[in-house]
């Protein structure tokens, strides 16, 4: 199996200007080979059978990117309304500023297979190409954001995935987004 960084994850995961809440310590190709050369501790189904993830121990500084809302920390969340590209509409978006959350245990890489990579306009020699990445304390997926869901809802030419929206999992997805936020750095 090959597996390949794409330049949309590339962007969002080693930004030209390094951020504190992107992977740290390593370069793009580094990653790349590592996830080529070190087999997954396990690998996850994905919100669409063309989405796997893969369970990595951190072998980086790369901090936790969620962190709990609460009382001490709800004065420091900010919003705006943004696109990761510059093809998608802005949307809603919300993040700590000022939290200095741990370094996570566990990367979590999130994998498209080459036919749903074909389809968003990534073509690629390889089996699956990397659009995402979790940093999680524990090895389990964070909820995709409700909004990514309803992205993807809206399909590849607004920027997602073409899956329509699962009712039950949006529910999950928004009971844990009203107490937890990203965070920026």
């Amino acid at each position: 199996m090959t597996i390949i960084l794409t330049d949309f994850a590339r962007a969002r995961l080693f930004p030209r200007e390094p951020r504190r809440n992107t992977i740290q310590d390593i370069t793009p190709e580094q990653f790349e080979r590592h996830l080529n050369d070190i087999p997954p501790l396990t690998v996850l189904d994905g919100y669409a059978p063309f989405c796997k993830l893969h369970v990595h121990r951190n072998w980086t500084r790369t901090r936790c990117l969620t962190a709990p809302i609460t009382d001490a920390n709800r004065h420091l969340l900010r919003s705006d309304y943004e696109a990761r590209t510059k093809d998608e509409l802005p949307v809603l978006v919300r993040w700590f500023e000022g939290i200095d959350p741990p370094v996570a245990d566990y990367l979590i890489v999130i994998l498209y297979s080459r036919e749903q990579l074909a389809k968003e306009g990534t073509d690629t020699t390889a089996d699956w190409g990397v659009v995402g990445c979790m940093y999680t304390a524990e090895p389990v997926e964070t909820p995709m954001a409700p909004i990514t869901m309803m992205r993807n809802a809206l399909g590849v030419e607004e920027g997602g995935s073409g899956v329509g929206l699962d009712r039950a999992a949006y529910l999950r997805s928004v009971e844990f987004w009203r107490t937890h936020a990203n965070w920026r750095g």
